[in-house]
């Protein structure tokens, strides 16, 4: 049940005066401020510049997650038209995946994030998958996180740069082909599609493939010789790369490789390689990329992911 403002509550409750609500499109920008002033409010001491105003990736992620699952995007308000929280969480098959949660610097520790993560969390919470990242500078919120048993379990690197000119990228194998995804919509609802999610996450997204494809990113499927499925991937002209499935954990890095070639980006390319994926992130280093800042931790309270296959959309949205 979501709370209004103006319910009866005990002399500290975080949620006293502050209304839970649903969100609506129009909410979107003060998610966006609130994402930016929360995560500005813990980097900026250490010596990072500032966020820009506008994220247009971030802007389309809650478009998309309000769009696909509006009963697991939620506000706070303690003034009307003036967010002091946010979060949302999706949905893919058994998984509850929490995709952002954000507090107001000055309504912090008091518990409002719990508040609302507790209206978040499926009901009932008993066998079921349960799965987030979270920023490895946030020891407060991973702590939150892993006592409800989504424990930080794989680091998640952003890595940034182009390869370097000459880099000698291992190729895709002789009896593999790359082929441009022309009909976004047939390849997003295949029955192969489909049985490849599964075997990678335990689950198909046709939802997510269909955010990637109208961003839009580039994607290409990898065939085998008698034209079988062996993977996909996906790239930006802003750079974004992923997500990107393979079949076998050796396809990986000669898919990343063609993909990063294949799709010419207007400044850097930016990919979120799993730990898991230790190859792949071998090679992309030796290739000229770079860490970017943090890494990010994949939680979970079961496995339900190979990642040694897998390369995310983002940390907001396996």
């Amino acid at each position: 049940m979501i709370r209004r403002s103006g319910d009866s509550g005990d002399v500290g409750d975080p949620i006293a005066g502050i209304e839970i609500r649903y969100a609506t499109a129009a909410d979107l920008p003060e998610c966006n401020r609130l994402w930016r002033e929360a995560i500005d409010a813990y980097l900026k001491p250490m010596g990072f510049p500032p966020l820009p105003a506008d994220n247009p990736g971030l802007r389309r992620l809650h478009a998309h997650t309000l769009a696909t699952d509006p009963n697991r995007f939620l506000v706070a308000e303690r003034a009307p038209g003036r967010a002091v929280a946010f979060g949302s969480a999706v949905e893919r098959g058994s998984l509850w995946f929490l995709s952002m949660l954000f507090v107001d610097p000055s309504e912090q520790a008091r518990g409002l994030g719990r508040a609302l993560l507790d209206r978040l969390l499926p009901q009932p919470r008993q066998g079921r998958l349960l799965a987030t990242c979270t920023d490895s500078a946030q020891p407060i919120s991973n702590g939150l996180y892993a006592s409800l048993g989504i424990v930080p379990r794989m680091p998640l690197y952003n890595y940034l740069g182009r390869p370097r000119a000459g880099f000698d990228w291992p190729g895709l194998p002789a009896d593999i082909r790359a082929e441009p995804i022309e009909d976004g919509v047939a390849f997003r609802e295949s029955a192969e599609v489909a049985a490849l999610d599964r075997s990678l996450l335990g689950f198909a997204h046709a939802e997510d493939h269909r955010f990637v494809q109208e961003e839009p990113r580039t994607g290409f499927a990898y065939r085998n010789a008698d034209g079988t499925l062996a993977g996909y991937a996906y790239a930006g002209e802003v750079g974004r790369v992923g997500p990107i499935g393979v079949r076998s954990p050796e396809l990986l890095s000669s898919v990343l490789g063609h993909v990063l070639q294949a799709v010419q980006p207007r400044g850097a390319s930016s990919v979120w390689i799993p730990g898991a994926a230790g190859e792949a992130a071998a090679t992309a280093i030796r290739a000229g990329l770079r860490f970017e800042a943090f890494p990010i931790l994949a939680c979970w309270s079961s496995p339900y992911a190979d990642f040694t296959r897998y390369v995310p959309t983002s940390p907001g949205l396996i």
